[in-house]
């Protein structure tokens, strides 16, 4: 039977990372980066399209895997009739040299192992050059790369795949190393891989042992730490959101989108994160990316960036891959990068100010928000967009967007005082602040829905609405905030999760429809603390957590009917969303106090 996504666990090096499944299969691992051609694409296809696996000759009785405490090494353990042995899978963290090692430890009796080693590079389609060096040692290369193997058994050419067979017994240890290079510059040495694997395990376990207590869900909240922190490309501070392009949003369909790239719609609530959190390093290098990559034109701003800031995301079709489970097209790139969305500016706005309450070191584009990007959105702000879920059927006036760039005025206006000619522009500010309120109060409600409604005009609901309490538009108990989510449980939640949008309903540029959006459902049980519904936002939170595979990572969308996870995957988003429900439970004053600033005032400067 075809793997499922939940059937994957991730192991990564903060540069870029590889899915490992449950049978001992290396699926997906792109080298050198994140966003750099797959040399594993089986994910996306069948075994000829690239993949390592390392899985027991005789039948399974059982299999079972987990991280070990407090890190990103991942162990698989297999029982046979014969005996019981583990996969060590890991990427240490790197110096110079990209490494991929799996280590086979016998536990009890003797495992026999198939090896199958299937290179090819450009997301499967490229077969390259293999030639041995030692008896120790392969080299591939095809145009700009190279991958060297260093194995300790015999292995042997057959239909373009390496293969070998070996056996573990009790207290052994066998060491298997896969590492990349650029074809010009001589081969890696391979290192000790036990050094590696001790070096490994501390860098893991110093990072997440300064997770702080968070209750009852501590553990939940430091796994997901780890994931953002091996979702992050450590030479930037970019965050992609996730991993993997063109995991589906309905097996079968055509919503598959490339996600690793960075989105500017995910800084302020992962910024929150990592604040509330104490993990200031991290937060800090996140803030220095996004500002780095928004520097220019305000009017070219982008609502994602390649993980070094890069701009051009061209999307292309790989016609060789079928896809997931037959889920086509597979997509390179993301078109999305090229659309207009005024929610960007709003969470802009929305990361300095949280940054500047954060105590994080003030940065001199807080002068750049005042004097190039606020004249900009005095105007902007009334024109069609495409809106936060990226729809591709053509611009509207979206309810969301609006929200988003009154926040951009708003928290402007309170970050005014600390700039030269404070007074005016926060006078100035909040002027444009009302206009859009009252605006959005008028036209993007609708009285016989008793609801906000996804676009002026329209009658469809849209769970980016319950951005209206979260932000500080409007209290949570205003009466037009109680209909809104009235309205939404009763629209969009299907079997206890909520979906983003009515896809029947909207024309969106695509057909079929999805499954849950996991961050939304994580937005509504945020909402239900700021409402004062503790129970059913601690209900809806268990059964998110119950979700989560076995070694506790989430997708981005989960189809509630067939029970299994949707989209890409492990997903940044849904994480930040476990993170910050989990703090707003556990605390009296959550990161969702924080950011619809009911409880905090941004300071006055000294």
């Amino acid at each position: 039977m075809a793997n499922r996504i939940e059937d994957y666990a991730l192991v990564g090096d903060c540069e870029t990372a590889a899915l490992v499944s449950r049978d001992g299969s290396i699926d997906w691992l792109c080298f050198p980066r994140f966003d750099s051609p797959a040399f594993f694409a089986a994910l996306l296809g069948s075994p000829e399209n690239g993949r390592w696996q390392i899985a027991p000759v005789s039948s399974v009785i059982s299999t079972t895997r987990r991280y070990r405490s407090g890190t990103l090494i991942l162990e698989t353990t297999f029982e046979t009739g014969s005996g019981v042995a583990t996969i060590i899978d890991f990427m240490p963290p790197r110096d110079s040299v990209a490494n991929l090692i799996r280590i086979i430890e016998g536990i009890r009796g003797e495992v026999a192992f198939d090896f199958d080693l299937v290179l090819r590079f450009d997301y499967g389609r490229t077969i390259p050059w293999v030639t041995r060096i030692d008896d120790a040692t392969l080299h591939a290369v095809a145009g700009p790369d190279s991958l060297t193997l260093k194995a300790p058994v015999e292995l042997h050419g057959e239909d373009m795949h390496t293969k070998g067979r070996f056996t573990v017994g009790a207290g052994e240890r066998l060491a298997f190393s896969l590492m990349h290079a650029p074809s010009h510059l001589d081969r890696p040495v391979a290192g000790d891989p036990q050094e590696a694997l001790r070096d490994t395990e501390t860098f893991w376990t110093e990072f997440s042992s300064r997770c702080p207590n968070v209750g009852a869900w501590t553990e939940d909240v430091r796994r997901s730490l780890i994931t953002l922190k091996a979702l992050t490309y450590k030479p930037t501070g970019g965050i992609v959101a996730a991993p993997t392009t063109s995991l589906p949003e309905r097996i079968g369909g055509e919503r598959n989108w490339d996600y690793r790239y960075c989105w500017l719609r995910d800084a302020t609530l992962t910024l929150l994160a990592f604040m509330d959190l104490g993990y200031y390093e991290e937060a800090t290098s996140w803030k220095a990316w996004l500002l780095r990559s928004v520097a220019g034109d305000p009017a070219q701003m982008q609502i994602m960036y390649g993980i070094a800031g890069e701009r051009h995301l061209l999307e292309w079709e790989v016609p060789w891959l079928p896809g997931f489970r037959s889920s086509r097209p597979v997509r390179i790139g993301n078109a999305a990068a090229g659309q207009f969305q005024l929610d960007i500016y709003g969470e802009l706005a929305d990361m300095l100010m949280q940054a500047y309450k954060g105590g994080l070191p003030r940065n001199p584009r807080l002068e750049a928000l005042a004097q190039v990007v606020m004249p900009f959105l005095e105007e902007a702000w009334r024109l069609p967009d495409e809106g936060i879920w990226e729809v591709r059927g053509g611009r509207q006036h979206f309810v969301h967007s609006k929200v988003m760039a009154w926040v951009a005025f708003d928290r402007a206006a309170r970050m005014a005082t600390a700039i030269d000619g404070g007074a005016k522009l926060q006078e100035r500010w909040r002027r444009v602040a009302d206009a859009i309120h009252a605006e959005v109060c008028e036209k993007g409600f609708d009285l016989e829905l008793d609801s906000f409604v996804q676009a002026y005009g329209s009658k469809v609901l849209d769970a980016s609405l319950l951005h209206i309490p979260l932000t500080g538009f409007l209290p949570p108990d205003d009466g037009r905030v109680v209909g809104t989510v009235r309205a939404i449980e009763r629209h969009l939640m299907r079997n206890g999760f909520l979906l983003r949008y009515e896809t029947d309903q909207v024309a969106d540029g695509l057909s079929g429809d999805e499954g849950a959006f996991l961050a939304c459902s994580f937005w509504l049980a945020d909402v239900y603390c700021l409402m004062g519904r503790r129970a059913e936002a601690i209900a809806l939170f268990e059964r998110l957590r119950s979700l989560r595979n076995d070694v506790g990572l989430l997708s981005e969308e989960y189809d509630p009917v067939a029970g299994q996870m949707l989209g890409n995957f492990p997903q940044a988003f849904s994480h930040v969303g476990l993170i910050i429900t989990a703090l707003n439970l556990a605390r009296p004053v959550g990161p969702s106090d924080e950011r619809s600033d009911q409880i905090m005032r941004v300071p006055e400067p000294a």
